[in-house]
């Protein structure tokens, strides 16, 4: 069994940015590579390297995060807590994780790398 994790917005759309996501919809996955449960998790509010998203998401079981845009240093702590980050994602959440289980969703290798309030990088 394998748990992904997805930043989405409220219309079920991935968060084009990780760190600005009110929610994370969390997909259980069976053996088979079927979803056989969903469900949601309020997210914290502020940039998901300075946060403790990936804590939180480590103990729900989040091996995997299909996101958007991301940056190095919120890779960089989902990585500590052995989430692996899949970059590049959009598009209806469902469907991406379709989509992954069967293969055709794989990272893009681009890392966000665009300014925030009060100056902050998400490339650092």
């Amino acid at each position: 069994m394998k748990i992904i994790a997805i930043p989405v917005t409220e219309n079920n759309q991935i968060e084009d940015h990780f760190g600005k996501c009110e929610f994370y919809e969390i997909y259980t996955i069976s053996e088979e590579n079927e979803i056989i449960a969903t469900k949601i998790l309020e997210s914290n509010q502020g940039c998901g390297c300075k946060s403790n998203i990936a804590q939180v998401l480590a103990e729900h079981g989040v091996t995997t995060m299909l996101a958007g845009g991301i940056g190095q240093g919120a890779i960089n702590v989902l990585n500590k807590f052995n989430i692996e980050v899949i970059r590049g994602c959009s598009g209806n959440t469902k469907e991406i994780v379709t989509n992954f289980l069967k293969g055709e969703i794989l990272d893009n290798g681009i890392t966000c790398s665009h300014t925030h309030e009060e100056d902050h990088q998400c490339s650092h």
